[in-house]
């Protein structure tokens, strides 16, 4: 039986979600950011505790506290985890302002999930389990026996799933839905000389980020050159990578030594891929400033993949749907007697389909009267895919069930064509967006971050 640590199957969970949430383009309209809410005033263990050690409040975030036990936990969780992984350990004042740090990212993020009503059912966790043990080969039991053989209960690794997926499906909302590239940016990325000397390069890679604060003054800024100048002063000198990212790094992956793994190297922003291009397997670049903070990166490795220009012609669908998704304020049953009212009005032709999505469906589609592009095989899921190859053009579905919610679909237009040739847009799209997202992630953790309620109690 393989090895599965936690943070592996973590990731599995974040793919997974990813694939799932994402396919479909389906993205909810987000409501206004909610008001800062009053710190609490204090912190009491319940009247029948009995335990000798009282606990107490490390960190307020907004309306919630992180007690020193929590803490405690999972300052030993990450250090059991780098021990596991031979990772250079930082000093432990380091390692617990690290941890600290991400347990307030992660706790702003996750009240904000809960304020725009992001949730994740028991049967959605379950199919998530199934699936992460299916990647990991294993069977659920055997996935449990081995959790529990690392020594996490089967139950908060449960829960950690849960939270991983809420974190993925908020970021998708939040920064994902409103990314968009056009079609003469891929035009002139196409045309572009870097574009095909790079296309086909992947680069392992490690960051050290120091942060610049939202709307920082000048003083702030040059303080964090300043931190930026020290860390490579370090790595000059001979420093671990690892251990100093493990130190210094604003990044969710300080921890991991800072590594963020194989990326396209035409997917990164260009100022960031041109540098690490010129290196060699090892070598590190002077810091990169974008409008998050600086960069400090680090080629680990790099590889070329091979060219796949001979692709098959195979059949594309474009189609459009109309996406209802189940909420606490609307029920299955009532998303499927919504349905079946509006497909009445397909039916009789008092009313057209992308009118209907317009008005009524819940993704960022609806803007675009459903209109979900020109579909290749294995582009949405299967319970959606199967149905949608089943019909005729012109021709609207009953309501499809999956895991975003509850569908109608339609299809508009089917053609035969060259796969090789509309795949490179996809790819030259897709590495577009690639390097959107990173930044623009960056970007909204760090608002994120900012805009919480944020005190750090002294213990008493």
């Amino acid at each position: 039986m393989r090895h599965t640590g936690l943070h592996q199957i973590s990731l599995a969970a974040a793919l997974l979600c990813a694939l799932t949430a994402g396919t479909a383009n389906a993205q909810s309209a987000a409501p206004a950011a909610p008001a800062k809410p009053a710190a609490p005033t204090g912190f009491l263990p319940p009247a029948s505790s009995s335990a000798n050690v009282i606990d107490s409040i490390a960190v307020v975030v907004n309306d919630e506290v992180i007690t020193r036990n929590e803490l405690a936990g999972r300052v030993r969780d990450i250090e059991n985890r780098m021990r596991a992984a031979n990772a250079p350990m930082p000093d432990r004042e380091d390692l617990e302002r690290q941890v600290t740090e991400r347990m307030i990212v992660e706790r702003a993020q996750l009240q904000l999930a809960a304020e725009y009503g992001v949730k994740i059912s028991d049967i959605e966790l379950d199919r998530a389990i199934v699936r992460i043990a299916e990647g990991q080969k294993m069977s659920v039991q055997e996935l449990r026996n081995a959790m529990e053989k690392d020594g996490m209960p089967f139950a908060t690794f449960r829960e950690e799933i849960r939270k991983e997926i809420i974190l993925t499906r908020l970021r998708e909302h939040e920064v994902d839905a409103k990314i968009q590239v056009s079609d003469a940016e891929v035009d002139t990325f196409m045309a572009g000389e870097q574009a095909a000397a790079a296309q086909n390069v992947e680069l392992n890679i490690a960051q050290i980020l120091v942060r610049i604060p939202d709307n920082a003054s000048p003083e702030q800024i040059a303080a964090r050159r300043a931190r930026a100048d020290e860390v490579m002063r370090q790595l000059r000198t001979g420093a671990d990578f690892a251990r100093v990212a493990a130190t210094f790094s604003d990044s969710p992956d300080a921890l991991q030594g800072g590594a963020v793994g194989w990326r396209p190297a035409n997917g990164l922003p260009p100022v960031i891929g041109e540098a690490l291009l010129k290196l060699n397997a090892g070598q590190v670049t002077e810091p990169i400033r974008s409008s998050t903070g600086f960069h400090i990166l680090k080629l680990v490795d790099k590889r070329t993949q091979a060219k796949q220009d001979d692709a098959p012609v195979v059949q594309q669908t474009r189609a459009r749907h109309i996406l209802l998704k189940i909420t606490p304020t609307m029920s299955e049953a009532e998303a499927q007697k919504k349905l079946t009212e509006l497909k009445a009005q397909v039916d009789s032709k008092s009313a057209k389909f992308e009118d209907l999505a317009r008005q009524h469906s819940n993704d960022a589609s609806a803007a675009k009267g459903g209109d979900l592009g020109w579909l290749y095989p294995g582009d949405t899921m299967p319970e959606f895919e199967n149905v949608m190859n089943a019909l005729k053009p012109g021709e609207v579905s009953g309501i499809v069930k999956t895991p975003l919610g509850l569908h109608l679909i339609e299809v508009v237009e089917r053609k035969a064509d060259d796969q090789a040739k509309e795949r490179k847009r996809q790819e030259a799209r897709q590495a577009l967006f690639a390097r959107k997202q990173q930044e623009a992630l960056e970007d909204w953790e760090r608002q994120v971050r900012d805009r919480a309620y944020v005190e750090f109690r002294e213990q008493g």
